[in-house]
């Protein structure tokens, strides 16, 4: 008999296939290893319950696939970023935006610990990105604003990610009951929180969707590509695409330079533009390392 899943946790060569209507506990084909393609959480795959232990048979084609943590088919990012304990860092938060844009996935910013920061830090976090993302503000701890989350998950494959200690477990608690997810502390030296997740699960909710909780998607480097595809992904430029003086503006020092212009002006917000700036010119760092590395190659 085959039957048709999704692999919601892999632990020491077990894999856990959810049909619908039953979880399976498969081992993987031998064909997998011959050819280095490994089942991932999140992948969708049909299995063989022909015999006392069910055999993954086949993985389905792939969305998108990560190797660390190892998920495939997220289709939605969920940033969680704490408005205090740890302080929110809007330049790591922009570098994921930029890495997700590229990738093609979706995001929805979450800014949890509402029950211990308000006020202005809320106003700024709301005023820079609300305008071109979806914005959720919520306390995990008391429950306040989760429901607000809900909708944006529903009948979507999304991964909590953030850095450690912005309350991720905590809120997938509050999402879906009996998940146990361990909770950690933050550090009062560092500022930073404890890893409390240890392997990958990919959890139902309740009316449709499946959330990931990770070990990993903390922060993410800035993709491998040309300075020159920056600027379509910060989602803020894309009204003034075509209106700069000249084509293929970087938005740096050009003059008649719409988006300069635009963030002067207020329009565009600053923060978002000198992250812009500072991720423009480590793509421009690291292009000139690598074009040194290959003449000196060839000089040898």
């Amino acid at each position: 008999m085959i039957a048709s899943g999704t692999i919601v946790k892999g632990i020491a060569g077990f894999y856990y296939v959810d049909t619908g209507s039953a979880v399976y506990e498969c081992k993987a084909r031998g064909i997998f290893k011959n050819t280095n393609l490994k089942p991932y959480v999140g992948d969708e795959v049909t299995i063989d319950l022909s015999s006392d232990t069910p055999v993954v048979r086949e993985i389905l084609k792939r969305r998108n696939v990560f190797e660390r943590p190892p998920v495939a088919n997220v289709e939605q990012f969920v940033f969680v970023s704490a408005l205090k304990s740890p302080d929110p860092n809007f330049a790591v938060l922009d570098r994921f935006l930029t890495a997700a844009e590229r990738m093609n996935v979706d995001v929805v910013i979450c800014f949890n610990k509402t029950d211990l920061a308000g006020g202005q830090i809320r106003k700024e976090a709301e005023e820079i990105y609300a305008p071109v993302y979806p914005v959720v503000f919520s306390s995990a701890e008391n429950g306040a604003g989760v429901e607000d989350l809900r909708p944006f998950l529903r009948d979507r494959k999304s991964a909590l990610a953030g850095p450690s200690g912005v309350g991720k477990s905590t809120l997938l608690n509050s999402l879906i009951r009996g998940a146990g997810a361990e909770t950690g502390s933050v550090s009062e030296k560092t500022n930073r929180g404890r890893h409390t997740t240890r392997h990958v699960e990919l959890f139902r909710l309740e009316g449709g969707g499946m959330l990931f909780d990770t070990p990993g998607f903390m922060s993410f480097d800035l993709p491998v590509m040309d300075e020159a595809e920056l600027p379509y992904l910060f989602r803020e430029f894309e009204q003034y695409e075509g209106s700069c003086r000249f084509g293929g503006c970087l938005h740096r020092g050009e003059p008649g330079c719409a988006v300069r212009e635009a963030a002067q002006k207020g329009e565009i917000p600053a923060a978002r533009y000198e992250s812009y700036l500072a991720q423009l010119k480590e793509l421009g760092s690291r292009e000139k390392k690598e074009q040194w590395y290959r003449s000196d190659r060839r000089n040898r």
